[in-house]
């Protein structure tokens, strides 16, 4: 046995970055043109009028306007129906 702790590697330090996930908008409130709505990895929330869709599926603003969350129901591949959410943008006038 060795009477001085060898000075080998480490279990600790590997912990990730936070992702700052989730809705950074929420009902009511005014998003301007590109403002970033929700922030997730899939697609918890879908797009809807004057909503895109980014490459990380961020969900961002086109117009600016009103944010409104509503749900409708989708048709699967297979048939299914479920019920999905969908982010609006109403625009000003």
């Amino acid at each position: 046995m060795a009477t001085v702790k060898s000075s080998g590697t480490t279990k600790l330090g590997r912990d990730s970055q936070p992702k700052y996930l989730g809705v950074k908008l929420h009902d009511g409130q005014l998003a301007k043109a590109g403002s970033i709505l929700i922030r997730q990895r899939g697609t918890r929330f879908l797009p809807g009028d004057h909503v895109c869709k980014g490459n990380d599926d961020t969900l961002f603003a086109l117009k600016g306007g009103i944010v409104k969350f509503s749900t409708k129901r989708k048709t699967n591949f297979d048939g299914n129906k479920k019920v999905v959410k969908v982010v609006n943008i109403v625009p000003a006038k």
